[in-house]
This record gives C-alpha cells, sequence and structure tokens, in this order.
C-alpha cells in the first residue's frame, strides 16, 4: 500500500525523490492551484473596499467558495466523462485540466473587464466562476497526483505540491496588491484600470500551469481504462441529469434562505445561543438541498433521462468501491480522516485573535506568522514528505500529529508570556513545522486510500470530510475562550490530539490484515 514503514530508502534516496520529474511537475501545479483562491477571497475584497462598495454587499461573493465546499457533487464527472476532441489528444486528466485552467483564466479576465462601481453583478459572477473553475482545477490536479505515481512517491509529490499551493497564494495576495499599487496613477484614489492590470497579470501568471499540463504526460490508468465507455447521447443525458439536479440544489440552498433565517431568530428568542442556532439551520438548509437535488436526480432516472447503470456507477459505486476494499476497517478510517486535523484547526480559528489580545503589534504578527510561519510550513511539508517515503505515511503521520498537539501547549506557555518577537517566533517555528509535516504526509495518506478507478470522486469526499467535524468545533473556539482563557484553551485543544493518536495506530495496525484490492 505504501503506508506502513518502508526503512528500504535511505535519505539520499529520499531527498533524491525531490528531483523526480513527476514531483517538480507537482510544484507548478500546486502554484497553479493556489493561485486563484485569495483573488476570489482578500485580494478582490480590498479591491471592491477601495471601489466604495458597501460591506454588506461584499459578503454577496462568499457564494463563489461555494464550488470548493461541494466539489465533490461534480467530481465524478470529471472521472467519467471525457471531453470531445481534447480527449483523444491529450487524454482524460490533462484535458480536463486545460479546460479548467483555460477557464480560470477567462474569469480572471472577465473580472478585469468590469468595474464594481458599476458592474458589480458582473464581478460577482466572473468570482463565481473563478471558484467554480478553480475548483474544478483542483479535482483534476488531486487524481493526477494520486495517477502519476506510485504511493511510495505520493508524500513527496504532496510536499511539492503544498509548497507551490502557498507560493501561489503569496503571489495572489502580496503580488496582487503591489501590482494594483504599481499600476495606480494617484495614491489615495481608486483606480480601476491599476487593479483590471493587477488581475491581468495574475491570469498571465496562470501560464505556468497551462504549459506544464502541456508538458507532462497522462497518468497511466489500467482500472479506469476498464471501465465501460458509453455513447456521446448517453454523456450528454447524463450531463443534462447533472445539470438539472445542481439547479434543484441552488434554488433550493437560494430559496430556504429568508424561512431559515426566521427560524434561526426564532431560536435565539428562546435563548438558544446564536452559534447553535446558525448551526442547526445551517445543516438542515444543507440537508434540504442535497435531499432535493437527490430527489430530483431520482426522478429523472426514474423517467430514464439518463441510465441507471451509468448513474449507479458514477456515485453509488465509488462508495460501494471503498467499503467492499476495507470492509469494517472503513470506518474506522472515515473516522480518522474525519478528525485528525482537529487539534490544528480548532487552535488556528482563534489564532489572530489571540495574538492580538496578547498585544503583539500588526508588523509583528504580519512578520512572524505570515511570511517566517509560510517558510516554516514549506519547509515542514518537505520534511515530512523525506520522512514519509524514508521510515512509512503512517508513522509519520502519527508523530506529525504528536508535535501539533504538542504545538498547541506551547502556545499555552506563550499566553503566560510577555509579548516577545523571539518566543513568538519559537512557537510559529514549532507550529507550522509541524503543520507542513502532517499535511504532506496525510495527503499522501488519502492518496493511498483512494481507488484507480475512482480517484477523483473518492479523493473529494475525503479532502471534504477532512475539515468538516474540525471546522465545526472551530466555530465555538471564541466561546471556549470566553469561558475558560487562553491557556486552558490551548491545552485543552491539544488533548483533543490524544484520541486521534490512538486512531492512528489502531487503524495502521487493522490495516496491516487487510489486503485492499486498489
Amino acid at each position: 500500500m505504501g503506508l506502513s514503514a518502508n526503512t528500504s530508502k535511505s535519505w539520499g534516496d529520499a531527498c533524491r525523490s525531490f528531483l523526480n520529474p513527476k514531483v517538480i511537475a507537482l510544484l507548478f501545479l500546486g502554484f497553479s492551484a493556489g493561485l486563484p483562491i485569495l483573488l476570489i477571497f482578500s485580494s478582490l475584497s480590498l479591491w471592491l473596499r477601495e471601489a466604495g462598495v458597501e460591506r454588506s454587499a461584499v459578503t454577496f461573493f462568499s457564494w463563489a467558495a461555494l464550488g470548493y465546499s461541494f466539489k465533490f457533487v461534480w467530481a465524478p464527472l470529471v472521472d467519467r466523462i471525457p471531453l470531445p476532441v481534447l480527449n483523444h489528444w491529450l487524454g482524460r486528466r490533462r484535458s480536463w485540466l486545460l479546460v479548467s485552467q483555460l477557464a480560470i483564466v477567462g474569469a480572471l479576465l472577465f473580472m478585469a473587464a468590469n468595474n464594481p462601481v458599476d458592474g458589480l453583478f458582473w464581478v460577482a459572477a466572473g468570482a463565481v466562476m473563478l471558484g467554480f473553475s478553480s475548483a474544478t482545477q483542483d479535482i483534476v490536479i488531486d487524481a493526477y497526483r494520486i495517477e502519476a505515481a506510485d504511493d511510495e512517491l505520493q508524500a513527496m509529490m504532496s510536499s511539492a505540491y503544498i509548497a507551490g499551493y502557498r507560493i501561489g497564494m503569496i503571489v495572489a495576495g502580496a503580488g496582487a496588491l503591489a501590482l494594483a499599487s504599481w499600476f495606480t496613477v494617484t495614491d489615495g484614489v481608486y483606480d480601476y484600470q491599476a487593479w483590471a492590470w493587477a488581475y491581468r497579470c495574475m491570469a498571465g501568471f496562470m501560464l505556468v500551469g497551462l504549459i506544464t499540463t502541456l508538458v507532462i504526460d497522462e497518468p497511466v490508468n489500467n482500472e479506469r481504462a476498464a471501465e465501460s465507455h458509453r455513447s456521446v447521447v448517453d454523456y450528454l443525458r447524463f450531463l443534462l441529469l447533472f445539470i438539472i439536479s445542481a439547479a434543484a440544489f441552488v434554488t433550493a440552498f437560494t430559496q430556504l434562505a429568508s424561512p431559515l433565517n426566521s427560524l434561526r431568530e426564532i431560536f435565539i428568542e428562546q435563548d438558544i445561543a446564536s452559534s447553535l442556532a446558525g448551526f442547526a439551520t445551517g445543516s438542515l438548509r444543507l440537508l434540504s438541498s442535497v435531499f432535493m437535488a437527490g430527489l430530483t436526480a431520482w426522478f429523472l432516472t426514474r423517467m430514464q433521462l439518463a441510465p441507471k447503470a451509468m448513474v449507479r456507477e458514477t456515485y453509488i459505486a465509488p462508495f460501494a468501491d471503498f467499503f467492499e476494499r476495507y470492509g469494517k476497517v472503513a470506518f474506522y478510517i472515515l473516522l480518522l480522516v474525519g478528525t485528525y486535523r482537529i487539534a490544528d484547526v480548532v487552535m488556528g480559528t482563534i489564532a489572530n485573535v489571540f495574538y492580538d489580545d496578547m498585544g503583539y503589534t500588526k508588523a509583528q504578527i504580519a512578520t512572524i506568522t505570515k511570511t517566517f510561519g509560510l517558510v516554516m510550513t514549506i519547509a515542514g511539508g518537505f520534511l515530512g514528505g523525506v520522512m514519509a517515503v524514508r521510515y512509512g505515511v503512517l508513522r509519520i503521520l502519527w508523530v506529525s500529529a504528536l508535535l501539533a498537539a504538542l504545538s498547541n501547549l506551547l502556545f499555552a506557555v506563550l499566553a503566560n508570556l510577555e509579548p516577545s518577537s523571539l518566543s513568538l517566533s519559537l512557537v510559529i517555528a514549532a507550529d507550522n513545522l509541524s503543520g507542513g509535516m502532517s499535511g504532506a504526509a496525510f495527503i499522501a495518506f488519502l492518496s493511498g486510500l483512494t481507488s484507480r478507478a475512482f480517484t477523483a470522486m473518492q479523493y473529494a469526499i475525503f479532502s471534504s470530510l477532512m475539515t468538516l467535524m474540525p471546522k465545526l468545533l472551530a466555530g465555538y473556539s471564541g466561546t471556549f475562550v470566553d469561558a475558560v482563557d487562553y491557556p486552558m484553551f490551548f491545552i485543552g485543544s491539544a488533548m483533543l490530539g490524544l484520541p486521534v493518536l490512538w486512531l492512528v495506530s489502531y487503524v495502521g495496525r487493522l490495516m496491516e490484515s487487510v489486503e485492499p484490492k486498489n
């Protein structure tokens, strides 16, 4: 499987893995994946504020993030539907990758062509297009990474991907702001053309990903090659089914907003905590929308809009395959996937507020936690990749989980010290180094779980599940801090990591007893 210890690799062999062309390719593809996300959020928010857009209107752009949250819904399309002409020329993964990257470029240019002052709706539409295209690119890159190399190289490829992703975020964040400032004619005066040219430059940076896509080889996937082939009419029928079902989901999601907001207010009036009321109504809104989409798909399938066998292969078979390969062990694996990052995410949500409350300056926060922290995260990712190749993914998964919990204890110590750049730097170094290690090892672990027959769908499910529970608990971080103060909160968040250590060990032993067919 490539997840257990592999001591046959020397340190030299592990380090030389960085020079593998497939690993280098993931560095550039990671850059392409990390570039768009801040162009939807922080950089775009600043552009809108300079344009005089009200804060209430800026929140409308949160819809652009839906593509990242629900990418598992259309991930099966990437797995199953070949693109006409391009599929024959480039192969399935590279053809989808090229189309998604061209769509990102198109969305960025479209946003640059519209001034938020008199074309806010079109800028918002462009942001949604950008989010959907970027999420699609993420799906394809994940599938390509898993199919392009054996399990033993996945940790190194994950490390390269994380490094490229972080560099892309720097370019889209600080880089876009620097370009907008450089293009501005008069300081202190909103300049639409400055932002437009900044976004056009970002579209130009996407050439890194486009060129990489054209240079790399299509991964060989014998399991996907053996899948049943359908006629063009069947693919079109299935695509129509998906579009109608997606429309049902969006319609339900938007129409339920007002009545569920009213229900939330009723809950609050009944002395139910606003955070709990928001979670309950938000979950009801999501589940109701998913039910409506599923009901629509079921009805249209019964009406024979799309072949039943094709729907079963696309949405049911990936789940059945996972449970068939791992049996009862699958439930423990899913529990590990859903809780592994819990200590890190719960603590990270409150981190910036903590720095401010402790009296650290904005300059210290920016320089130490952002710039220096980014370097340590990248270093941790590469260290985790090398160690995973040398010692095995599961061992490093356990070690990095332990280090992540211990780093939370360092924040408890930091909470009792006077503000100091040195002490903050030491804690950030430990925290981000362990975070980078755990990120690389965890991505490699998820990649090893994925069947080559359902790469895009299964990995999209895993990547969504791994943040669901941590984010739900993280929403209460502020409440916990108010109740127990920072030191006890950080100690408590570290304790959350203890069950994860047991789970990693237990799952490791269980997985040694099964040999999934992958």
